[in-house]
């Protein structure tokens, strides 16, 4: 098909998709005239998105024609952090890039190299393909981009495989849901009217978070226990089930391996131990085993926040055994609803996007959690680096040591971007690119199973181009003849579509251009285990796990407290008693998109540090008094909220604000640590430990 199907029109309405790192995906549409952008709006038909958008991209129009947006290329012209550039042309940017990475390789390797990017284009043109293909290519060093959802599927993939989990569209069928760590209303916002399908059909939702947030206080039951217990909760949960004969026996028999040594495991977590582990009452432990064993079809919906500890993997294996103990992979609605990866991404060629082909050997790793760590102590040395959808300076755990690499002077960095953020404040060039209204992208989700064709709506403005025009540029002028560096964002659409998995039977870029999305073709009846088949090595579900066995860990379930936890290290918990959360709570925040604009961060407020009133009676602390929470790691001065949302022993700070527009300079990652998990290489930035007092 020729690519002039994808020229913006001078008026008319064009479908797309949002781009952010989201489990929604949403489907909108943008009406132009006269070439101008002047309305969006979530597709009505589409059955996910429902017309809606959230309140942080319903102004995605005024994001993208925002005053403080970048339209021309830069060359840093004062120290590195000041915010001080010229403009050059685009010429002269990637020369210099070009020039620098050459120079970089020569001298050091291209494994001195480091790309760094993750979801901020969630699509596999603008996200993936030529920035890949290009870097795959150089041989420079392979990121591995594991911060958020690798520890929770290391975790489950323990216990069930990687294989595929409950869909969303079935939850309206579930009589017992039990939304575990997820604040759907806010971060998942597409699914609630199918949790709400479900309640008004006689369903009872629970929601297990430590905070009580906009989700919990919308549920039939909010428990509340201690950060990093989830583990404990879900072996004491199967305590009471097994304990009570409220188990399937016969699913148990036909379809699970390990029960046995399982039961012996599980004597260790009876209530009384549980609880006092959790901070919760025994008799809850008791009654949501009862409830949850007893109730048909019942379903677990996880996300990622409680990965985000040093055992999070842990907590997902822990979990994840439950569906199976009371057989509710049986039933239409009934298992573990995770991520859709499996049926909107994982059939797709991703391999033809991003060509790994292309790399003559292996890589050297780095993983994007210790990006600070890397740019301080990698050895050799880190020379060149290039981020593009990416925002470390905010996003990053141990933001003090990110800042710290970002302001190296022998370090050349490269941002591609649509702001000046903190990130791209740093860099030595800063090459401005296209917003999702501006571009082609294809774009899978992991929150449903629709993959939609996002098309340019209107012309980008400025000298702005596209992150594949980029990488095309950076490619011809380090002498990349590969035929796969000429393709243009048409052909990749195509290339990932090229696909003999069944599930996209039917879907082509023709259909997507015609309809602007498609779901793939899972079957109707879609029960994954119903009759067994887990993608395991034993293809039954693995209580015992004698791959972990092999590998000399834990083949077990079970529960550790974090080192950096309430129950962890005694010195450290002496000093710094109070664990911190840093979750998604911004609403018109998505991770660190928006949270400089006036009309989000308005809305939002300041970033406000909840305590309990036990906590803040304690040290003397009234609501509203200015505060200083700290580690050994930084030292942030902010307001203090007393709120029984929270559970005594832990604060909140939300993430999302950038270090530049706070008080002080920083934000609370640079609180977080950068340890990893237990599994997966993803972040354990909640186990984190810190300490309140008034600010003097």
């Amino acid at each position: 098909m020729d690519d002039t199907a994808y020229a913006p029109p001078r008026s008319g309405v064009v479908r797309g998709a949002c781009p952010h790192d989201c489990p929604d995906t949403c489907a909108w549409e943008v009406t132009v005239q006269d070439g101008v952008a002047v309305k969006l709006a979530g597709a009505k038909e589409h059955p996910f998105t429902r017309g809606g958008l959230c309140a942080k991209v319903s102004h995605y129009l005024e994001r993208s024609a925002n005053a403080e947006r970048l339209l021309v290329p830069l060359r840093r012209s004062g120290p590195k952090g000041s915010g001080s550039f010229e403009e050059i042309t685009w010429d002269a940017a990637l020369d210099e890039v070009a020039e620098r990475l050459r120079s970089v390789v020569a001298e050091h390797g291209p494994e001195a190299v480091l790309p760094y990017s993750f979801m901020g284009a969630q699509g596999l043109v603008q996200g993936v393909s030529i920035a890949e293909r290009f870097f795959n290519r150089l041989g420079a060093i392979e990121l591995d981009r594991d911060i958020c959802g690798h520890a929770a599927a290391a975790g489950a993939a323990v216990t069930i495989g990687n294989g595929p989990a409950m869909l969303p569209r079935d939850l309206p069928g579930s009589r017992y849901v039990v939304l575990w760590g997820t604040n759907t209303v806010v971060t998942n916002l597409h699914l609630w009217p199918l949790v709400q399908e479900a309640r008004a059909a006689g369903a009872k939702l629970v929601v297990i978070d430590p905070l009580r947030t906009r989700t919990a206080a919308a549920a039939d039951w909010h428990i509340a226990p201690l950060p990093g217990t989830d583990a404990a909760l879900a072996l004491g949960l199967m305590h009471v089930i097994v304990r009570d004969g409220l188990h399937d026996a016969d699913y148990v028999e036909r379809h699970t391996t390990g029960f046995a040594a399982l039961r012996v495991r599980l004597d260790e977590y009876p209530p009384d131990r549980v609880a006092a582990i959790t901070g919760l009452e025994a008799s809850v432990i008791e009654q949501l085993a009862r409830e949850y064993a007893t109730t048909r079809p019942a379903a677990i919906r996880v996300l990622v926040g409680m990965e985000h500890h040093e055992h999070g993997a842990m907590a997902f294996r822990a979990i994840a055994c439950l569906p199976a103990l009371v057989g509710a992979w049986r039933d239409l609605g009934g298992g573990l609803l995770r991520t859709t990866g499996f049926a909107a991404w994982a059939p797709l060629n991703q391999a033809a996007v991003s060509r790994p082909d292309l790399r003559s050997r292996p890589a050297r790793h780095v993983n994007m959690t210790r990006l600070g760590d890397a740019l301080a102590t990698a050895a050799p040395p880190i020379r060149a680096l290039v981020v593009w959808s990416s925002n470390p300076a905010a996003t990053a755990p141990s933001q003090r040591l990110v800042l710290d690499g970002l302001r190296r002077e022998d370090l050349f960095t490269v941002v591609a971007e649509q702001f000046l953020t903190d990130t791209a404040a740093h860099a030595d060039i800063v090459l401005p690119v296209t917003t999702q209204t501006e571009h082609i992208d294809l774009v899978p989700s992991w929150g449903h199973t629709f993959i939609t064709l996002n098309r340019p709506a209107v012309a980008p403005p400025g000298a702005c181009r596209t992150t594949t025009e980029i990488f095309r540029g950076l490619a011809a002028r380090l002498g990349f003849d590969e035929p796969c560096f000429a393709d243009s964002d048409a052909d990749i659409v195509r290339q990932a579509l090229d696909s003999d998995h069944p599930w996209l039977a039917g879907i082509d870029e023709a259909r997507l251009l015609h309809e602007g999305y498609a779901e793939v073709a899972v079957p109707n009846d879609f029960r994954p285990y119903a009759d067994g088949g887990f993608a395991t090595p034993s293809g039954r579900c693995e209580f015992f796990s004698q791959t972990m066995a092999d590998a000399g860990r834990d083949p077990l379930p079970g529960w550790r407290p974090a080192v950096e936890s309430p129950q962890g290290d005694p010195e450290l918990a002496a000093r710094f008693p109070l664990g911190l959360l840093s979750p998604k709570t911004a609403h018109h925040f998505l991770n660190s998109s928006y949270s400089h604009l006036p009309r989000h961060r308005g809305a939002q407020g300041e970033p406000l540090l909840e305590l309990h009133p036990v906590d803040a009676a304690a040290r003397g602390i009234a609501d509203g008094a200015a505060v200083a929470v700290f580690n050994d790691r930084a030292r942030l001065e902010v307001t203090a909220r007393v709120s029984d949302r929270i559970r005594p022993g832990v604060t909140c700070l939300p993430s999302g604000y950038w270090a530049s527009c706070t008080a002080g300079g920083l934000s609370v990652n640079a609180l977080t640590s950068d340890a990893l998990t237990d599994l997966g290489g993803g972040s354990a930035l909640h186990s984190t430990l810190v300490e309140v007092e008034l600010s003097s």
